[in-house]
């Protein structure tokens, strides 16, 4: 009776397993990718949900697979804020998972050292990297990605200078650079991005030079050229879709009162510059959530109505000539 007992029991614990194994989601070649990769990573805590014997399809950190028709492999990997034991490059054997599509490293000091040109491989369409100790120059081997639709590295350590090749990527609607130590200028090329084109930010770098006229074509929605050494005119900037410019902590000089605001703006910042001129009547329209003409050579009444009086004086400081609320009275309009 006991050893009939001990029998039935073997016999639930294999059919259990093996029914487990039959409902398994995962796709093994895709399993094996992502325990290597871990490996690679140290070992976290943080992936402590990455087990040989669970579905990596259900409950494994970071990781999200398509649907059955697509036979559920890994097309999503975000790595966010893993307790890496020590520093790690990017690991290589992210190639492994043929179907990725979105990949995202963030927050996370210990990643170091230059993307892995086995990134090259994959079809992402959008690549996102921010807070993390990457470094080098922004690869060549991107290039290759021609399925990529957003590329974002900020707040690493890229050095060198823009890449010509970006507007080559058939696909790309946007792309990110924000807070490294990239120096140059701005290629011309950069006005031939493939339309739609959205999103162009490059803040918090050591960029220089003028801004090429053909960035005028863009009509971009974000805008983010602040705290660079950019100089000379940024008027033709403002597109028709724009919602987001920031220009401030650079060296622009232009007439901002000839400027054509689109009514679209909501965030304003052109603060720390050597802009002149008045404050064109048609911010009054707008639906701000951020403005700062502060440290210009603006001059003039400042436009009463619509938003521009929800913010305080410091967003009009330290002017030639600016006056009225919430500045005090003009004396001389």
């Amino acid at each position: 009776m006991c050893h009939l007992s001990i029998t039935i029991i073997f016999l639930n614990i294999v059919l259990l397993s093996t029914a487990q194994a039959f409902s398994e989601q995962c796709n093994q070649q895709d399993k094996k990718a992502l325990l290597q990769i871990k490996k690679e990573l140290g070992n976290p805590t943080s992936l402590s949900s990455w087990k040989p014997r669970s579905d990596c399809c259900n409950g494994w950190f970071g990781v999200t697979c398509g649907t059955k028709s697509q036979g559920y492999r890994v097309n999503s990997l975000d790595l966010n804020e893993l307790n890496l034991p020590k520093p790690v490059p990017v690991p290589p054997s992210v190639s492994n998972l043929v179907n990725l599509q979105y990949f995202y490293i963030t927050f996370m000091d210990n990643i170091v050292g230059p993307l892995p040109p086995t990134l090259a491989e994959l079809k992402l369409e959008n690549l996102y990297i921010t807070d993390t100790n990457i470094s080098g120059p922004i690869p060549d081997f991107l290039s290759q990605i021609k399925t990529l639709e957003y590329l974002k590295i900020t707040n690493s350590k890229l050095t060198g200078t823009l890449p010509v090749w970006l507007p080559s990527l058939p696909k790309l609607t946007g792309f990110s650079f924000d807070g490294n130590q990239l120096t140059g200028t701005i290629p011309d090329s950069y006005g031939s991005f493939p339309k739609p084109f959205d999103t162009f930010t490059l803040s918090a770098n050591r960029l220089t030079g003028k801004i090429p006229p053909s960035l005028a074509n863009l009509n971009l929605v974000t805008l983010h050229l602040h705290d660079n050494m950019f100089q000379g005119d940024a008027s033709f900037l403002f597109g028709k879709r724009t919602r987001q410019i920031y220009l401030s902590n650079n060296k622009f000089v232009f007439d901002l009162g000839k400027v054509r605001v689109p009514k679209t703006v909501e965030g304003f910042e052109i603060a720390n510059n050597g802009i002149y001129g008045t404050l064109p009547k048609e911010l009054t329209l707008l639906k701000l959530t951020w403005f700062n003409v502060s440290f210009n050579n603006l001059c003039g009444p400042i436009p009463q109505g619509g938003m521009l009086q929800t913010f305080d004086a410091a967003a009009y400081a330290n002017n030639k000539c600016l006056c009225g609320s919430p500045l005090p009275p003009c004396k001389r309009f």
